[in-house]
């Protein structure tokens, strides 16, 4: 049974192509497991630096 559903609603701000756009609990389950955050965490400039960790996400937020 597929529990992660494909959702529609959420527009997914990751510029990278993968077959996880739109399937969050399949992303945040693919990200966490490299210890890095989703694009979804990271403003568009940030994202498309393709740096997913956390030194990352705090220099983006700060």
């Amino acid at each position: 049974m597929d529990v992660c559903k494909h959702n529609q609603s959420i527009s997914c701000n990751c510029s990278y192509a993968c077959a996880r756009h739109g399937k969050c609990c399949e992303c945040i389950a693919h990200h966490r497991k490299s210890g890095e955050f989703p694009a979804c965490f990271f403003s568009a400039k940030a994202e498309k630096r393709y740096d997913r960790s956390f030194d990352a996400l705090v220099r983006d937020r700060g």
